[in-house]
């Protein structure tokens, strides 16, 4: 059979994972599916992004690294930009379906917690939410075993001469890595100095705020589709999503700021 757009993409395999379980189907589960799927298809390709971007930072490669890490930021805006889709459909809509959904809930994300760990986080939830899935646990403890994108950064100014030690891993929960006024005067020197590796850093505080800002809007969503009601799962809904506000990967990019 020779190559076309069809068996290529898998179109039809594709079209097939659409599977709404309400009876009688409601029109906006097929919209809900879509959505989540489409995250978790944008959740892989930054993954493969960030492998790319740490060997980039690595090697201490910053034009490369700048290209990656711009992907990255246009991924992300395109997240947010999902929620605007989603936020079409009505909480009265949504609760039609809600209950098929049994156990079904975002916090099971696999990729998205893959994310959170290239980020430097770890949370009891991202073993908890997979305690019966071997397959997943074992992703989640491989990524906690590689570097993280901030590793990662300061191996790149590693690489360009700046003497400052890999951040030690302290923490385990939240952010694994404290501040440290080591770090934050060898960024203050090149955001002054540097002007290549201040750029990088700049994008840095960009995916910061890109992550901030899908969180929020996601938190948003939540909250004027279910309220304060449980999610589902069993979690806690907005009120753990509302904490997740206050997380920042790269706090040494953000203190410096009162500094200029």
């Amino acid at each position: 059979m020779s190559l076309t757009y069809l068996n290529y993409l898998k179109i039809d395999e594709l079209l097939e994972l659409q599977q709404p379980k309400s009876e009688p189907v409601e029109h906006d589960e097929m919209l809900f599916i879509i959505i989540h799927q489409t995250y978790e298809l944008w959740f892989k390709q930054i993954l493969h992004e960030m492998e790319l971007l740490k060997i980039h930072l690595q090697t201490g490669e910053t034009w490369t690294s700048v290209k990656t890490m711009r992907r990255i930021l246009v991924i992300m805006k395109t997240l947010v930009g999902q929620t605007d889709i989603l936020e079409t459909m009505t909480p009265l809509s949504f609760n039609q379906f809600r209950k098929f959904l049994e156990n079904a809930s975002g916090f099971q994300s696999v990729q998205f917690r893959e994310m959170e760990i290239l980020c430097g986080f770890r949370f009891g939830l991202m073993h908890s939410y997979h305690s019966d899935n071997a397959e997943a646990t074992s992703i989640i403890n491989r990524r906690m075993a590689e570097p993280t994108l901030w590793e990662s950064f300061c191996e790149y100014l590693r690489k360009r001469g700046y003497d400052i030690a890999i951040p030690e891993r302290i923490n385990e929960r939240g952010l694994m890595y404290e501040t440290t006024q080591e770090i934050q005067d060898t960024l203050v020197h090149i955001m002054k100095n540097d002007p290549e590796a201040a750029l990088l850093s700049e994008l840095f505080v960009d995916f910061d705020e890109g992550l901030l800002e899908w969180r929020y809007r996601h938190v948003k969503m939540v909250e004027r589709t279910i309220g304060t009601k449980k999610g589902t799962g069993g979690s806690d809904g907005v009120q753990y999503l509302k904490k997740t506000l206050e997380y920042k990967a790269f706090p040494d990019l953000w203190e410096i700021r009162t500094r200029f």
